[in-house]
């Protein structure tokens, strides 16, 4: 297949793709079912990246796909899969990506959604009342295609349904995180970064090698791109930084920072700022006070770094950002601390 043929084709994305993909495997989504997945499987649709196309590669049912792929359909009918999210949340929009999917592509795609409290003892997913978010819409070759929801309640699960059949690359799923921070024993300490929690990576001054977003993710990073890197500065005394959003307001105690597979390009140092802000934007365009959490600490390579004693007492916190000097990468940033009411 010509290269012409199977080159990627991104499209402009909208605003709600900056939100979290709260079916993303990496935060804890699955793909429960699908009715049919012979030529690709239906896990590749919430892997990270937008999936690769790999010229030569067959399996012993035909050419390998980085994406979910049903057979061709000889009966009536279409196929569908059941993903569930990572948390419960408000969905936004959606992004059905048909990378590489060029002439076995659905040209058609829908979504349902449903809240289940206990999910482990369905038995048949048609048997379950969905409501429909995104109705029948049309999908581009080879493309993003971003829809967005008509729904903003509360979800746990989705199905995807493609028309008749065929192959979608990946499903992302955006939009909020939702937690029921009133279930949640005051004195219970948390990770207030958490994505999995509703922590959100808002802004960085730099990016350039791995995505701001990457520091709040579960568990450690897999390899040095599943983190944050900034390219290297130099300008003297340069200062990188990133600003989050807390999941709830509240009291951080303790402070770990991750360098996990940044060996050569660990920042020699970081620091981290505090501030209670009533929106993103007072925090965006700097026009709040930012206490200071932990002065500039000295940093080592690939390695776990746990800061309590070295906390400063700070009011309650809504944003944090923090400072890496001059430059390079951390893979995680975990701020454990008590929810507060305000």
């Amino acid at each position: 297949m010509a290269f012409e043929k199977v080159k990627e084709i991104i499209k402009e994305a909208p605003a709600f793709a900056q939100l979290t993909d709260l079916a993303a495997e990496r935060l804890g989504g699955k793909v429960l079912f699908a009715t049919d997945d012979f030529f690709a499987e239906k896990e590749n649709l919430i892997k990270p990246t937008r999936g690769i196309f790999i010229t030569d590669k067959y399996t012993d049912r035909g050419k390998w796909m980085d994406g979910w792929e049903s057979r061709r359909k000889r009966i009536a009918g279409h196929d569908w899969a059941v993903i569930q999210l990572a948390t419960p949340g408000k969905i936004t929009g959606f992004d059905i990506d048909t990378n590489f999917f060029l002439g076995n592509h659905p040209p058609h795609a829908s979504v349902e959604a449903v809240y289940l409290n206990d999910a482990d003892h369905v038995k048949d997913w048609e048997d379950i009342e969905w409501k429909e978010v995104l109705p029948k819409s049309h999908l581009d070759a080879g493309s993003q295609n971003f829809y967005e929801s008509n729904s903003n309640e509360v979800y746990t699960h989705i199905r995807l349904h493609i028309y008749p059949d065929g192959g979608v690359a990946r499903l992302r799923v955006y939009g909020e995180v939702f937690k029921n921070w009133d279930a949640v024993p005051a004195d219970e300490e948390v990770d207030l970064a958490a994505a999995i929690n509703g922590g959100k990576a808002i802004a960085c001054n730099d990016m350039f090698f791995s995505a701001m977003g990457n520091l709040i993710m579960p568990g450690r990073g897999v390899n040095m791109g599943d983190g944050w890197e900034t390219k290297r500065n130099r300008t003297p005394d340069n200062r990188d930084w990133v600003i989050l959003k807390l999941a709830t307001p509240g009291k951080i105690e303790k402070v770990l920072v991750d360098t996990c597979h940044f060996k050569g390009n660990y920042p020699d140092r970081c620091s981290i700022e505090t501030c209670f802000a009533n929106n993103d934007e007072d925090v965006l365009n700097n026009t709040i006070e930012w206490e200071t959490l932990l002065s500039q600490q000295r940093l080592s390579a690939d390695n776990e770094h746990l800061f309590i004693k070295e906390i400063n007492e700070v009011a309650v916190a809504t944003h944090v950002r923090l400072n890496i000097f001059p430059d390079g990468g951390i893979s995680r940033l975990r701020l454990f601390g008590k929810k507060k009411n305000y």
